[in-house]
């Protein structure tokens, strides 16, 4: 019963932020995305990182432990994943970024903390870089058959993880002043992130529903075995193995169905998978931090 109430306590914030932003929705409410992603991703979600890790008190050698294995994980995950669509003549650009990227930020980084307190954070934002990173390179190039990987360097949550790395590793720390209004800042980014996945959800219209169903049942067993694998093959501890495990197992992530809009994949077929693979995880993430608790 403890562990029930336990579990209960973690993901309830969670359901009922996002609940708020599928029920602002289908309310008829104005909820304007685009300023809000950018607001989150720009602005708040970079802070968080920023502070998160200069003010972890991880070891250093944990965190580039996990580092590296959040990069095999990942690389585990795409040749998996790319083997599997080539099995079962799945259009690679449709399918191969859902297949790998999951909501490590919108629904990671809040599960992390309420899990794990501030070093599960500590974890779960080096976990969200990697993914950020390989997401932002190689699955912009996958879906869009093109363009540069160097455009990553734009993006402001890479350089929140990089000046966030240097401060750890300094062990510098910003004015006390600068700390408190970067923390205020953050403190917006798994609020807006998880009513703004709420919306996104409420907002897609899924196709082939039958097909999302499998995959995204498939898609959580493999990802739980990858991180179950790597976690234990580089001997993290008990925390930042759970936190791997609970990243990479997360739902698919919505900016792959953004992509697939964007560049002209079959962004239905993503979207059915956003949806399956959400309401899969009312299921999936309890059971698989009953497991890691």
């Amino acid at each position: 019963m403890n562990l029930i109430l336990t579990v209960l306590q973690i993901v309830a914030p969670v359901g009922i932020l996002a609940g708020v932003g599928f029920v602002w929705v289908k309310a008829g409410f104005e909820y304007r995305m685009e300023f809000v992603s950018r607001l989150a991703m720009t602005l708040a979600t970079p802070c968080l990182i920023f502070t998160a890790l200069m003010k972890t008190e991880i070891d250093r050698g944990a965190l580039a432990d996990l580092l590296f294995a959040a990069i095999t994980a990942y690389a585990l995950m795409t040749v998996v994943f790319w083997g599997l669509t080539r099995l079962l003549g799945l259009e690679r650009r449709t399918y191969l970024s859902p297949l790998i990227f999951g909501n490590t930020g919108n629904l990671g980084l809040p599960l992390a903390m309420f899990a794990f307190g501030q070093a599960g954070l500590g974890y779960a934002v080096v976990i969200f870089a990697v993914a950020g990173i390989w997401g932002f390179t190689f699955g912009v190039w996958l879906v869009s058959q093109g363009g540069s990987p160097l455009r990553v360097l734009k993006e402001p949550l890479v350089a929140g993880t990089l000046l966030g790395a240097l401060f750890l590793w300094q062990g510098w720390h910003t004015p006390v002043w600068l700390t408190n209004s970067l923390e205020l800042i953050g403190q917006m980014a798994i609020p807006l992130m998880l009513i703004t996945l709420g919306v996104a959800v409420a907002r897609l219209t899924p196709g082939r529903l039958r097909q999302a169903i499998w995959l995204s049942l498939l898609r959580v067993a493999l990802c739980l075995a990858i991180g179950v694998a790597v976690g234990q093959a580089f001997a993290l501890e008990p925390v930042a193995l759970a936190v791997l495990v609970l990243q990479v197992s997360t739902p698919v992530a919505v900016t792959t169905y953004m992509l697939a809009s964007k560049y002209g994949a079959d962004a239905d077929a993503v979207a059915g998978m956003v949806i399956v693979s959400t309401v899969l995880s009312v299921v999936t993430l309890p059971l698989t931090l009953a497991f890691l608790i």
